[in-house]
């Protein structure tokens, strides 16, 4: 009896297309239960194809646009066995969404713009997944190229979503565009007076003995400048780039080193000054009044 009443709920019509096509309430269950499992289902066996292709020798972003790519294969094939429960042919159903489509593209441009631009970025490949690029003077590495935004994580830290559609209309400076390969610099100033050739000697030494600076192409180490306080040194030379905050680390431990070497050969590593010259050929006079000096003790 239960299951007479069930099967009669089951198979209540809801609605009927003018084509004499009925709708029944098994038919819309039958649609959600498909459209929930075939969503999870895809999302999946998008992170377990990811997680297989994450093994090979396959880049990050081509790997994130085959999961989206399966994903969404997956979504129309989902989407089509929907229609097909309901008795709704592809024709009809074209001939609606792009009525709606029309209608709702008015009122969500920025948001398609921001999905097609999504797709440009990962066909063409300008910026990558673990690219170091910079966009309105913000330095930061690729996370994730999503259907509306990137996901760039800064250098220090905050993550910051930029609309696809910037990305192509923005100048943007990708550093490892063509390769990981980035070119930094230091620079030293030392006290007037010391070894030139010396000096360049050890700083060219310091930054050989950092492994993490490539041999290829050569450091060099410049005279750049007769500072006002110092005479100034600029050592060039690459690294694989992984982030700002890497850059600083090298940076940083070169710097280290140099003060190292520097100390060990009683050279001073220049700061600010001024010499201040007193015309003495008449005596200097101070004078401190006992008024002055309350004030100031009060002034304390």
């Amino acid at each position: 009896m239960m299951f007479d009443e069930i099967k009669e709920i089951w198979g209540f019509v809801l609605a009927t297309t003018p084509d004499g096509t009925t709708v029944t309430i098994g038919q819309i269950v039958s649609v959600i239960l498909l459209v929930v499992v075939g969503y999870i289902g895809s999302r999946l066996i998008g992170y377990l194809l990811g997680r297989r292709l994450s093994s090979t020798s396959l880049r990050p972003d081509i790997i994130y646009i085959l999961q989206r790519i399966a994903f969404f294969v997956l979504i129309v094939f989902v989407a089509m066995t929907a229609l097909s429960l309901l008795g709704i042919p592809l024709t009809a159903f074209a001939f609606a969404t792009g009525a709606i489509a029309i209608g709702v593209g008015f009122g969500a441009q920025n948001i398609i713009n921001n999905f097609i631009s999504g797709w440009i970025l990962m066909a063409e490949r300008p910026i990558r997944i673990g690219d170091f690029i910079e966009i309105d003077n913000t330095y930061g590495a690729v996370e994730i190229i999503g259907n509306r935004s990137t996901r760039i994580r800064r250098t220090d830290g905050v993550h910051l979503l930029v609309p696809n559609s910037q990305l192509l209309e923005r100048t943007v400076v990708n550093g490892t565009l063509i390769d990981r390969e980035v070119r930094t610099t230091v620079r030293v100033g030392v006290a007037y007076g010391s070894p030139v050739v010396k000096v360049a000697e050890l700083i060219m030494q310091a930054v050989k003995e950092q492994p993490e600076t490539k041999p290829e192409p050569h450091p060099s180490v410049v005279f750049e400048d007769f500072g006002d306080s110092a005479l100034v040194f600029d050592a060039y030379f690459w690294c694989d780039v992984g982030g700002e905050k890497f850059l600083r680390e090298i940076r940083s431990a070169i710097r280290f080193r140099i003060t190292e070497l520097f100390e060990k050969s009683d050279i001073t590593i220049a700061f600010p000054q001024r010499d201040v010259h007193l015309d003495v050929r008449h005596p200097v006079e101070v004078r401190v009044t006992p008024g002055a000096r309350i004030d100031a003790e009060e002034g304390r």
